[in-house]
């Protein structure tokens, strides 16, 4: 952890509701004038799409499960060496993971491949990381150490594998069979590499659905915002005010002395006032130890590194 030089890290599958948590996020970032840097995981696989194809194909013909959920998959000594360079100057290296034909055609490449490495702007305020190994401890990698906000999207596991397979088949083409074989194949790296991940993580946000989800293979359609309520939990040393907050958010209450529960249709608007405090707390300890006293006014207008 650095006060000078302040790490937040999200970890979480992208179905499981990491985006509004960075929606809220840059509102903040554009309020409190904060130049992030932001940070994809999937930049620190281990393969590009090419190569991860064969090397699954290589693996299951030896016997052995990889994917992106384990550390075999990973460069998670990199990501480990990023976090400890930011937090002690403010610096390192990333590069991208180009995901989509826009992605790929902005900087001259195939999707499914990598950009090379670069040093990141060293004029920047904080590292948003974003993807799923922000609270990794993997032998003597430890990951968790370094955010000074660690923020868990915890999944609800039938709403997670509902929304993952029917991606795969509408968008990917995949058939349901295959796309049910590649969820249980990643099932033993998910239950020892992803999910130990939440109880190391400051905040957690799970949605949870309001509608039957009980068979994530059939043809029910994938629950929507207003059909889920959203859970948050707090390790104690984040703990809100809880009072403002059930006064502020429309039907909102506590299920436990650390959990406050909202209605996913307000999803946005909590996780917004229950960040606010944290991040503005971090840039205004990181400024003070910088010795910034005069921000410009278009500081903070967009994030570092993101690529649309």
């Amino acid at each position: 952890m650095s006060a000078k030089h302040p790490i937040v890290a999200i970890t979480g599958a992208m179905e499981s509701g990491s985006v509004s948590v960075i929606q809220a996020l840059e509102r903040i970032f554009y309020r409190e004038r904060v130049k992030a840097v932001y940070i994809d995981g999937s930049a620190f696989r281990r393969y590009d799409r090419t190569a991860m194809r064969d090397e699954v194909r290589k693996a299951q013909e030896e016997g052995r499960v990889l994917g992106h959920f384990g550390p075999e998959g990973n460069h998670l000594d990199k990501l480990e060496s990023l976090f400890f360079e930011y937090a002690a100057v403010g610096r390192g290296l990333y590069r991208h993971y180009l995901h989509t034909a826009g992605q790929a055609a902005k900087y001259g490449q195939a999707v499914g491949t990598f950009t090379p490495w670069e040093p990141m702007d060293p004029d920047s305020d904080l590292l948003l990381y974003r993807g799923l190994h922000g609270a990794a401890l993997v032998d003597d990698i430890d990951i968790a150490q370094y955010p000074d906000l660690s923020i868990g999207i915890s999944p609800n596991a039938n709403l997670e594998w509902m929304a993952k397979i029917q991606h795969e088949i509408k968008e990917k083409g995949v058939a349901l069979e295959d796309a049910k074989t590649a969820l249980l194949n990643r099932l033993h790296d998910y239950v020892h590499h992803i999910t130990p991940q939440f109880m190391r993580t400051h905040i957690n946000f799970q949605l949870i659905p309001l509608v039957d989800t009980s068979d994530p293979f059939g043809a029910e359609a994938v629950p929507t915002p207003d059909e889920c309520y959203l859970v948050m939990r707090f390790a104690p040393k984040f703990l809100p005010d809880f009072i403002p907050l059930l006064h502020d958010i429309p039907g909102a209450f506590m299920s436990r002395r650390n959990t406050l529960v909202v209605p996913s249709s307000k999803m946005l608007m909590a996780i917004e006032l229950v960040l606010m405090p944290i991040i503005h707390n971090l840039i205004d300890d990181s400024r003070q130890l910088r010795g910034i006293t005069d921000v410009p006014e278009d500081r903070g207008a967009g994030v570092l590194g993101l690529v649309e």
